[in-house]
């Protein structure tokens, strides 16, 4: 199955992903999010906290869906914030989302690739929630981030094992690749960049990784 395929999942999934974070979908998709997705608020309300201070600072969203980190970042204060996806159902979203809070002058959002993204500097913080699920090559993104991160920058890495790890990779199994993680081999992904501090929490399915480039010697 190749990237295509989840790129079209979620251009497809937008309007559902989108509820999630509203419970607009009434009360049974409430109670789903409420006992199934807790991670997903859990990483959310993590890497707020841990965007700060964030006013006057910029921000990068790898993989930055309807926008809900971006915009609340760009509330709080961020000078800017760039949410890069490459499904653009996601980005009309967002763009919507940010346009009616208020923040559309400082929320850029663009479809693209990660993998070959670039930028001439480093962000203050970037945020790279939920899409680690679905990168073959996850050494590759790590690496990336980390040339692209000024201060700190925050992952969330679905945990491999467990009930609901199972019902996932059924789920997933026709829609798109779906790669699960335990910490060592997290660890493993961090090896090449000493220098990094790094935070490794689990929380509920996931696990919420935090690397702080306090130690890491200045771009150029």
């Amino acid at each position: 199955m190749s990237a295509d395929s989840t790129q079209g999942f979620f251009h497809r999934y937008a309007g559902d992903f989108d509820a999630i974070y509203s419970n607009r979908n009434g009360p049974l998709n409430a109670l789903v999010n409420r006992f199934f997705r807790r991670s997903m608020l859990l990483r959310y309300l993590k890497t707020v906290e841990g965007c700060q201070p964030v006013a006057g600072l910029s921000v990068l969203d790898v993989g930055c869906g309807p926008g809900h980190y971006a915009i609340t970042l760009a509330q709080r204060g961020a000078a800017s914030v760039l949410g890069i996806d490459f499904a653009e159902g996601m980005l009309e979203l967002a763009a919507h989302h940010a346009t009616r809070a208020g923040v559309g002058d400082r929320c850029v959002f663009r479809a693209g690739d990660f993998s070959t993204f670039t930028s001439p500097e480093r962000f203050d913080y970037v945020i790279v929630m939920g899409f680690m699920d679905y990168m073959a090559d996850p050494q590759a993104v790590v690496d990336r981030v980390i040339s692209l991160t000024r201060r700190k920058a925050f992952f969330s890495f679905p945990a491999a094992g467990g009930f609901l790890a199972w019902q996932r990779q059924l789920r997933y199994r026709a829609r798109c690749p779906l790669y699960l993680y335990t910490e060592p081999q997290i660890r493993a992904l961090l090896t090449r960049h000493p220098g990094m501090g790094a935070k490794i929490e689990r929380i509920d399915r996931d696990f919420f990784l935090t690397l702080s480039a306090s130690d890491r010697p200045p771009l150029g």
